[in-house]
C-alpha cells in the first residue's frame, strides 16, 4: 500500500477532526460547509477503498464532536445520528434505486420531503407531559445539557398539550435563529448564531437572542403507540404543541422528491429562515426499521443539499471603484470559485470600515458567501493561511478614475471622491442632476437622452452640454431635426438662470434647493461663495459645520473650478445679486407661546431672513426666548439659565429695526 494514502487519510481525519472542534465546541467554524463535506466524501473513499485503514477515531466513525466541559453530560439512549448526504440529482436517484433493491420491492416509495434547517439539532425529553430534560447532539451518544437555555425559548412547551401522550417522549428538532434575528448579531452565519446563542452559561443571554425550533422526528417513546407512518408522527407531536416545520411535504416516487427540491430552492431566498437543502425520509417506519443504520446515519433518510452558498477562495487583489454618486467601494478580485449556483470573481466589501473589521488583506484565503441573486461578500478570513508579509488594506488618497481627493467625513462610514462635476465614474448623474427641473431645468433632457449622450461620448462634463450642436443630437436614437432644435433650444434658455439655481446645479453634497437660496442670498456671489471658509458658513442659517465641509471640499477641487469658469463662459448668467446684510446673524432665538400679530411660522421667516437662526430648544448658546401667550416650559428654563426673555412687542422692535 502507498505510503501517501496513509497518510492522506491521516491528514485527513486531522483536519475533520480540528473543523468538526471548531464547529461543534466553539462555534466557530473555520471553513463553509461545503469544503468540510468535501473532505469527508474524500476520506469516505479512501476508507471505502481501504476499510483495513479505517480507525476507531475516524470522523466517519462519529457524528460530532465531544461535548463541551462547562455543560453537563447527557447520555443519549437512543444515538442521534446524521444522514447522508446527496449532491446531485443521481445522488438521490441511486440513494432510492439502492433502498428498493434492498427491500426487493418495485412500487414507488412514499417520502416525507422537509427543508433542511441550518441550525444546531436537539433532543427534548418530555416526562409526564412536563420538560425534564434538553440536549445537544453532541457526538451522537453524549450531548450537553442544555435544559436552562431550551426553556427560554418561547416555541418549545414547557407542558404537553392536551392528555393522552406518552409516559415518555424524546422528541428532536432543528433550533435556529430566524433572520430577522440574525442580522442584528454580529456572527458568521445564522446557524453560527444558534448554536452560540443556545449553549450560553447565562440563559438569560439565550432568551434575549430570538431563537425558534421545527421539529423532525422522536427518538425514545414510552407508553403510548404512535403512528406507523413518519407523517403521522409529526402531526401527531404537532398536537401535542411541538412546531413542525409547514413546508414538509409527503409524496409517492423519488421523481416527486427532486419536484420538492426545485420548489423548495426557488423559495429559499423568501423564507425567514435559513436552510441548506432538503430531507427524504421514507414515510413507513416498518421499511425504515427493515433498512436499519450504517455506523452514522440512517439508510432510509438523506440530506439533498444546495448547490454551496459559502466557499473558500483566494484574495488576489483589493481594488476601489467609485459609484455613481462618488462613493468609494472596495471590491475583492478572487480566484474563480462556483458558489451559489454561479461562479464568481469578485465580491464587495461594502467599504473601508468593513475591510478593516473583518482585516481582509491581498494574498488571504477567504470564505465568501452568495446567496441568490444577492450580491457575493467576504464573510470572514481563514488567518491561519495567511501569509507572513500581507499586509493591511489602505484606504487610497486619490479617486482611481478622476485623481480627485477623496474623503471620509469624521463619523460616516462611506468614503466619497470629491471630483463631483469632473469625475467620469459621477458623470451621468450629475448631468441629469444638472439638468432637473429645480436646477437648470433643461426641459427634454431626460434620463435617456443623458445615457445615449455619455455613451457615445458626445458629452463628458455639463459644460459641454452647451456645446452641442444639431449635427451632434441628430445622431441619437429618436432624434430628429425638430428635436435636436427643441434640444437646442432648451439648453440656450437654461443659460438664463439664478445664483440659487446654479448652486443647487452644481450638485454639491447636502446642498438643496433651500440651503443654495441661503447661499445665494448671503454671498451673492459665486466667486465670494467658492472663496468661503468653513467659519463664514456656518454663521448662515440651517447650514452646519458637516454641510460647510462638504461646500468648502467642493469648491477647493481645481477641476470643479475650471468646469464653473467653463459654465460661466459659455453664457450661464443671472441677475446680479447683492449679498444681504445680515445684522442678527449667528443669534439664536426660541418662540415659546402663541402670538397675535403673526404666526410662530411667519416669526420664523423674519428671523431667518436676518440671519437668526430658530431653535426648538433653550440652551446656554440662546441670545432671546420670545414669549407669547401661554409659554411652556421653555420659560422656566430660559429663567434658570438666565437668557434674555422678551415679548412679542420687543421682537417686532428687533425686526423692525433690524430689517
Amino acid at each position: 500500500m502507498a505510503a501517501n494514502i496513509i497518510k492522506r487519510i491521516t491528514e485527513l481525519k486531522n483536519q475533520l477532526n480540528d473543523y468538526s472542534y471548531c464547529y461543534y465546541v466553539l462555534d466557530q467554524p473555520k471553513i463553509p460547509d461545503a469544503e468540510y463535506d468535501r473532505l469527508f466524501l474524500e476520506l469516505q473513499q479512501l476508507e471505502a477503498e481501504h476499510p483495513e485503514l479505517i480507525t476507531i477515531d475516524s470522523p466517519t466513525r462519529r457524528v460530532g464532536s465531544k461535548p463541551a466541559g462547562f455543560f453537563k453530560q447527557i447520555h443519549h439512549t437512543i444515538p442521534m445520528l446524521s444522514l447522508d448526504n446527496a449532491f446531485a440529482s443521481d445522488d438521490v436517484l441511486n440513494f432510492d434505486r439502492r433502498i428498493r433493491e434492498r427491500l426487493e420491492i418495485e412500487y414507488e416509495i412514499e417520502y416525507v420531503c422537509e427543508p433542511k434547517i441550518d441550525g444546531i439539532a436537539v433532543s427534548l425529553f418530555y416526562e409526564n407531559g412536563i420538560l425534564t430534560k434538553a440536549a445537544t447532539r453532541g457526538d451522537g451518544t453524549v450531548g450537553e445539557d442544555i435544559l436552562q437555555n431550551v426553556r427560554t425559548i418561547p416555541s418549545i412547551p414547557l407542558m404537553l398539550r392536551g392528555s393522552n401522550f406518552p409516559q415518555v417522549l424524546e422528541v428532536r428538532g432543528e433550533v435556529y435563529m430566524p433572520l430577522a434575528g440574525f442580522k442584528k448579531l454580529n456572527f458568521v452565519n445564522p446557524r453560527n448564531a444558534a448554536a452560540g446563542s443556545l449553549r450560553q452559561l447565562d440563559p438569560k443571554i439565550t432568551a434575549s437572542r430570538s431563537l425558534d425550533i421545527f421539529c423532525y422526528a422522536v427518538g425514545e417513546v414510552i407508553g403510548v403507540t404512535l403512528p406507523i407512518r413518519h407523517s403521522g408522527v409529526l402531526l401527531k407531536i404537532k398536537e401535542y404543541g411541538l412546531k413542525i416545520n409547514p413546508e414538509i411535504k409527503v409524496v409517492t416516487g423519488i421523481e416527486k422528491c427532486l419536484d420538492y427540491y426545485q420548489s423548495i430552492g426557488k423559495k429559499r431566498d423568501k423564507l425567514p429562515y435559513e436552510i441548506d437543502g432538503v430531507v427524504y425520509k421514507i414515510n413507513d417506519s416498518q421499511l425504515q426499521n427493515k433498512l436499519g443504520f450504517v455506523s452514522r446515519a440512517p439508510r432510509w433518510a438523506i440530506a439533498h443539499k444546495f448547490p454551496a452558498q459559502e466557499e473558500l477562495t483566494k484574495v488576489l487583489n483589493i481594488e476601489f471603484q467609485v459609484g455613481r454618486t462618488g462613493a468609494i467601494t472596495p471590491v475583492a478580485r478572487l480566484e474563480p470559485v462556483f458558489v451559489g449556483g454561479a461562479t464568481v470573481s469578485n465580491a464587495t466589501l461594502h467599504n473601508i470600515d468593513e475591510v478593516w473589521r473583518k482585516d481582509v488583506r491581498v494574498g488571504d484565503t477567504v470564505i465568501i458567501r452568495r446567496a441568490g441573486d444577492v450580491i457575493p461578500e467576504v464573510v470572514s478570513v481563514v488567518k491561519e493561511r495567511r501569509s507572513y508579509d500581507a499586509k493591511p488594506v489602505t484606504l487610497p488618497k486619490y479617486c482611481p478614475v478622476c485623481g480627485c481627493e477623496i474623503v471620509k467625513p469624521e463619523g460616516e462610514v462611506v468614503s466619497r471622491c470629491t471630483g463631483g462635476l469632473y469625475c467620469s465614474a459621477q458623470r451621468k448623474e450629475t448631468i441629469k442632476h444638472f439638468a432637473s427641473r429645480g436646477a437648470l431645468d433643461i426641459n427634454g433632457l431626460g434620463d435617456k437622452l443623458v445615457d445615449q449622450l455619455v455613451d457615445k461620448n458626445l458629452v463628458n462634463n455639463v459644460a459641454e452640454l452647451y456645446s452641442l450642436t444639431e449635427a451632434k443630437i441628430a445622431t441619437l436614437d429618436r432624434h430628429g431635426e425638430k428635436s435636436a432644435q427643441n434640444l437646442l433650444q432648451a439648453i440656450a434658455a437654461s443659460k438664463n438662470t439664478t445664483l440659487s439655481r446654479f448652486i443647487y446645479a452644481l450638485g454639491i453634497r447636502e446642498v438643496g434647493e433651500t440651503t443654495a437660496q441661503s447661499l445665494a442670498k448671503y454671498f451673492g456671489d459665486i466667486h465670494k461663495l467658492m472663496e468661503a471658509e468653513i467659519s463664514n458658513l456656518e454663521i448662515i442659517p440651517d447650514i452646519g459645520p458637516v454641510v460647510a465641509a462638504h461646500i468648502v471640499i467642493f469648491f477647493r477641487q481645481k477641476h470643479n473650478q475650471e468646469l464653473i469658469e467653463s459654465l460661466l463662459k459659455s453664457g450661464i448668467h443671472w441677475p446680479k445679486e447683492l449679498s444681504v446684510v445680515q445684522p442678527l446673524a449667528g443669534q439664536i432665538f426660541v418662540l415659546t407661546g402663541s402670538m397675535k400679530s403673526m404666526s410662530r411660522e411667519d416669526a420664523k421667516e423674519k428671523l431667518h431672513a436676518l440671519g437668526a437662526k430658530v431653535s426648538e430648544s433653550v440652551s446656554k448658546k440662546t441670545a432671546y426666548v420670545v414669549v407669547g401667550a401661554d409659554p411652556g416650559s421653555k420659560l422656566a428654563k430660559a429663567e434658570k439659565l438666565g437668557i434674555k426673555i422678551i415679548d412679542e412687542r420687543k421682537l417686532l422692535d428687533i425686526l423692525k429695526k433690524k430689517g
